[in-house]
């Protein structure tokens, strides 16, 4: 199953791209389930992060590697994929991009594909991980305005 969000933003490429660091990730945590921030190296190749999903009965691990990371005049992206993932996911892959807009201004781009261990749960958590994402996009325009 595949899901994109797109939120434009006032602040340049570069500035963007800088701001993306684990004090941004911190931020972008949703509510619900309250996450624990493990382990976090960075936005690029190689780097790891590891998180604690707390639901309140019992907790999930989720780590995911970067796997892979570019950088162009025009667009910075990096990918993450699940490699430790709660019971209700068997695939995850989520293409961070940030695209200069011709306002002069960046989109920043959620680019997730997901799968969970049966087929009829992936239409049921579509409007869930929407929801998640879409919570960031007044995160994203806040800090980025």
């Amino acid at each position: 199953m595949k899901l994109t969000l797109r939120t434009p933003v006032a602040a340049p490429l570069r500035t963007v791209w800088e701001g993306f660091d684990e004090n941004l990730f911190k931020k972008l945590s949703p509510p619900f389930p309250p996450v624990r921030l493990v382990r976090f190296d960075g936005s690029h190749a190689g780097d790891v992060v590891s998180l604690e999903l707390n639901f309140l009965l019992f907790k999930q691990k989720w780590t995911s590697h970067i796997t892979e990371q570019n950088e162009t005049s025009e667009e910075i992206y990096f990918v993450d994929e699940g490699r430790q993932l709660p019971f209700f996911l068997s695939y995850w892959r989520h293409k961070h991009r940030l695209i200069r807009s011709e306002s002069g201004g960046t989109i920043i781009a959620d680019e997730i594909e997901y799968r969970t261990p049966i087929i009829l749960f992936d239409y049921l958590m579509y409007p869930l991980l929407w929801a998640q994402f879409a919570y960031r996009g007044p995160i994203y325009k806040r800090l980025f305005s």
